[in-house]
C-alpha cells in the first residue's frame, strides 16, 4: 500500500533522488545525463529553506512519487487580501505507478495545507499529462497572467 506523507528534513535524500529523477522523464534526458551542481545545490537548498511544502508517495522504503507546493506572498489585493498564493509544482508518480489515483492524493493534500496556511490562490504550468487530474480538482485556464523571462 502506497502512503502518502509530508516530506520532513531528513527526507532530503529521498526528495532529492525522486526529485531528480522526475527532471529526467519529464524532461526527456537520457538515464545517465549530469545535473549541473547549480541545480542540485539550489534545489538541495530549496527543499531544506525554501518556503515549500513537498508530499511523498512511499511503497515501503520505496519513493514512487512526488508533488510540490510553493508559497509566494504578494502585496495583497481585493481578491486575495492575504497576499498569499501558492504554486503546485513537481506533481510525478513512477510510471508502474500512475494511473492508481496516488498523484490525486499528493495534489489534494497540498491543496487542503494550502488553504489552511492562508493562501487564495494556487496556480501551476500543466502538461497535457496532467490536465485531466487539475481540471477534475477544480483547476481552469486562467487569461489573467503575462509573463516576461529573464533566462
Amino acid at each position: 500500500m502506497v502512503e502518502i506523507k509530508i516530506a520532513k528534513q531528513d527526507d532530503i535524500e529521498r526528495l532529492m533522488s525522486i526529485r531528480l529523477e522526475m527532471l529526467k522523464v519529464v524532461n526527456s534526458l537520457p538515464e545517465d545525463y549530469e545535473y549541473s551542481d547549480e541545480i542540485k545545490n539550489e534545489s538541495r537548498d530549496y527543499f531544506l529553506n525554501g518556503d515549500q511544502m513537498t508530499v511523498l508517495a512511499c511503497d515501503g522504503d520505496a519513493v514512487v512519487g512526488c508533488a510540490s507546493m510553493s508559497f509566494i506572498r504578494i502585496m495583497p489585493t481585493f481578491g486575495h487580501p492575504t497576499g498569499k498564493r501558492a504554486h503546485l509544482m513537481n506533481v510525478y508518480t513512477k510510471n508502474e505507478y500512475r494511473r492508481q489515483g496516488i498523484a490525486q492524493k499528493m495534489v489534494e493534500l497540498l491543496i487542503e495545507k494550502t488553504w489552511e496556511k492562508g493562501a487564495t490562490e494556487i496556480s501551476l504550468d500543466a502538461t497535457t499529462m496532467g490536465r485531466t487530474l487539475y481540471e477534475k480538482l477544480g483547476f481552469t485556464d486562467s487569461t489573467e497572467c503575462m509573463v516576461l523571462t529573464n533566462y
